[in-house]
């Protein structure tokens, strides 16, 4: 008997956001690594999150405040009882990094296209450059729900007892230390390598080629194979906290993993820090 998504709910197809595109009820967000690709054509009625300047604080180099989501969220025309459909290029990358945000701050009406952008244009379904307008709203933040987000004490006090899952879903060149960053990427750390005790299991492994997550089974064999053990709390990670939310979401909501945290700090953090253990290889 095969296994089936732990909340099967959460991970929309495409025929299915094409049959509710002027639901009310309703808000589809596109997120993309490419932050032009929306205005070159998107899903026609869904708002374009740019995750430079609105999801994240380049300043601080942290996620946004309540009241900066507060805001954001108002301005989409979403209200608390919103349905949120999130899509976005390169395998919804960013689309599950706002999936992950938007489920740290409390939002539990949401959806995640499977297959994202990149399955959406494949299927030649319906795409505009219109930019819609919505009538703003009031939204109240909830949150956070602090157990989904490990800071980098926390990541550092899983190191020392490693009683815990981390997950590097980078690339193994990244992980072994071979490079620090891909290539074109400016986000980077000063030392390269992986967190100690950290199991290498690339995002990449858990999709299929036309950018839809993998079945239930063949993600448990994944994760499970590489020795991620479901009943231990996880920790996952990458460079910059959005190929992390990728496998979060793998493992939180598909795989319903109890407790999962996303380390948005991720390499850029860790790597950065002064007098803290790195292994490479």
């Amino acid at each position: 008997m095969s296994r089936e998504y732990a909340n099967p709910d959460v991970l929309v197809d495409t025929q299915w956001a094409q049959d509710r595109l002027k639901d009310p009820s309703l808000r589809f967000i596109e997120v993309d690594v490419d932050t032009t690709a929306y205005d070159q054509g998107h899903i026609p009625g869904a708002v374009g999150f740019n995750w430079q300047t609105q999801l994240n604080d380049p300043v601080r180099r942290d996620i946004p405040s309540k009241e900066e989501m507060q805001k954001l969220l108002s301005a989409a025309g979403v209200d608390n009882d919103t349905t949120i459909v999130l899509y976005g290029d390169n395998n919804n990358w960013f689309a599950a990094f706002a999936y992950w945000l938007l489920r740290y701050y409390g939002h539990d009406k949401l959806k995640l296209i499977n297959g994202g952008r990149k399955k959406w244009i494949a299927e030649n379904r319906p795409l505009t450059t219109d930019v819609p307008r919505y009538p703003a709203t009031q939204y109240k933040i909830g949150g956070p729900i602090k157990e989904l987000r490990a800071t980098r004490d926390f990541v550092l006090k899983a190191v020392e007892d490693r009683s815990r899952n981390l997950v590097d879903v980078r690339s193994v060149p990244e992980f072994t230390g071979e490079i620090i960053a891909p290539p074109g990427m400016t986000e980077t750390a000063q030392r390269a390598g992986h967190i100690p005790g950290a199991i290498n299991v690339p995002w990449s492994q858990a999709v299929n080629e036309d950018g839809t997550f993998k079945s239930a089974d063949e993600l448990a064999a994944l994760y499970e194979g590489k020795g991620v053990d479901p009943k231990r709390e996880t920790i996952s990670y990458c460079r910059i906290g959005e190929r992390s939310s990728h496998t979060w979401f793998a493992l939180r909501e598909l795989l319903g993993y109890r407790n999962v945290r996303n380390y948005d700090g991720s390499w850029t953090e860790y790597g950065n820090l002064i007098d803290v253990p790195i292994e490479k290889g």
